[in-house]
């Protein structure tokens, strides 16, 4: 049986230790160390050290039981070492194979219980690339990694940023404009609606989700003045995630769906393409915006910035967004908890 949280820190992959991954790490330890969640840094002890700027700050562990138990203390780390010496603020592919063993070590860990989530900092895609990486990014990697594994829910993986008030999933992510309004099909709409009313039950507790549909096109399409999209492909899909009992409204107009009054009225948004949904989320919370992936059997989030080279080693990243995102991985699986516990009572 799984572990509940309380017995069982999150995992904290690295990412690109050229980066400023390191540094908000230490940062949002020191912020956490006291109230939790706890968690153990799957990565290299030494860059770690460096970013932390204090002997005997950081402390290898062997197990998350370990990690756990002297968390309050000092910044627990699972040292998977790099192969070679890092600079901050210098990418290269030679650290590839490090960043992908941190991310494979820590899902592993997911899906045995040893770690109640994931947390996993930010990677760039380049220099990954350059050494051989096929997939696009963290989340269809993540999905490759989990996918023989068990997951009684609807699977993605499915895109959602979270910032205070507002979550907003993705029908498509990192494809140009035009590819993602090509790809557009009333499956995709359907099956990403799915996927965010069930994690808001399980995930977020809320008991009867409200989704609202942005439209594509200015005011939605004027009723097909504007483009016919809205008639022909995201209506039909509210139409039918309505007739499977999911509350989701038809297309509304992107320009007023995400002021303060708007947000009252639902509890996610589906959004067709990348920028109408990450502007609001970095609007409302720019320093504290989470990535989260539904569809999963595990849990997973992240921070909802880059690498950040350009001020990596510099002391001047801020861990917000990190801190948000490890707080959230340790609610959602709390709530994932929960709700195993109620569904076996």
């Amino acid at each position: 049986m799984t572990p509940s949280p309380k017995s069982a820190p999150l995992a904290l992959s690295l990412g690109d230790p050229a980066g400023i991954g390191p540094e908000i790490i230490v940062k949002a330890w020191s912020v956490l160390r006291d109230t939790g969640p706890s968690f153990m840094v799957v990565g290299d002890h030494d860059a770690l050290s460096a970013a932390s700027g204090r002997t005997g700050l950081v402390r290898r562990v062997g197990s998350p039981q370990e990690a756990q138990a002297y968390f309050s203390d000092a910044l627990p780390v699972l040292d998977l070492p790099l192969l070679t010496p890092v600079v901050a603020g210098k990418p290269s592919p030679q650290y590839a194979p490090s960043i992908l063993r941190w991310i494979e070590t820590g899902t592993g860990l997911a899906l045995s219980g040893a770690v109640s989530g994931l947390v996993t900092a930010p990677i760039a895609k380049k220099p990954l690339y350059e050494a051989g990486f096929s997939f696009p990014g963290h989340t269809e990697f993540l999905a490759e990694l989990t996918a023989g594994a068990p997951y009684a829910g609807v699977r993605g993986p499915v895109m959602m940023l979270a910032a205070q008030d507002l979550r907003v999933t993705l029908a498509t992510i990192h494809v140009s404009l035009s590819q993602a309004v090509a790809s557009l099909t009333v499956e995709r709409i359907v099956e990403v609606g799915r996927i965010t009313a069930e994690a808001l039950r399980q995930d977020f507790g809320v008991a009867n989700p409200r989704l609202a549909l942005a439209g594509l096109n200015p005011h939605a399409g004027e009723g097909g003045s504007l483009g016919r999209e809205e008639i022909e492909i995201v209506n039909p899909a509210a139409t039918r995630l309505r007739a499977e009992g999911i509350s989701c409204s038809d297309a509304r107009p992107a320009d007023t769906l995400f002021h303060a009054d708007a947000r009252r009225g639902y509890d996610a948004v589906i959004c067709l393409y990348h920028d109408q949904a990450l502007i609001p989320v970095k609007t409302v919370d720019f320093w504290g915006g989470v990535n989260i992936t539904l569809g999963l059997p595990i849990v997973r989030t992240s921070p909802d910035h880059g690498v950040g080279y350009d001020i990596a080693g510099r002391g001047l990243a801020r861990p917000d967004s990190l801190i948000a995102a490890i707080r959230t991985a340790g609610d959602i699986a709390a709530s994932r908890a929960g709700a195993l516990l109620a569904s076996a009572s």
